[in-house]
């Protein structure tokens, strides 16, 4: 189960890194071409959830691999899990079923890693 539950945060921690960063650093009206719900939010509220992904990635792998302070690790998959179902609110109201189907994926797997570190298999 250790294994799987560091093969699941170290996918997640790919994607929402890379998701991250895309949007904390790529311009707001860059962004909407391919991500309509950029439009109901501010430029600065958008680069705020780039980097909260890009902070729960890292949260995910760095501190059970320094083994400094490794309760972080479920702390940011619940972060991540929480965004997720932020997300899937959103798309809901946008009407965008084909997105939720993505977040609620994410979710589960971010959930997934909390319960299991939070759990029977913390550090």
């Amino acid at each position: 189960m250790n294994v799987a539950l560091w093969i699941v945060a170290g996918l997640l921690a790919a994607i929402f890194l890379l998701a991250g960063l895309v949007k904390a650093t790529t311009p707001k009206e860059k962004l909407a071409a391919n991500m309509g719900w950029v439009e109901d939010f501010g430029p600065g509220t958008v680069k705020l959830i780039g980097t909260l992904e890009a902070l729960g990635a890292i949260g995910l792998i760095l501190p059970a691999l320094t083994d400094i302070a490794p309760v972080l690790v479920p702390v940011a998959a619940t972060g991540l899990a929480v965004t997720m179902a932020l997300a899937i609110a959103v798309h809901v109201r946008r009407k965008e079923p084909q997105l939720i189907v993505a977040n609620l994926v994410l979710l589960a797997a971010a959930a997934f890693v909390a319960w299991g570190r939070f759990g029977p298999h913390a550090f």
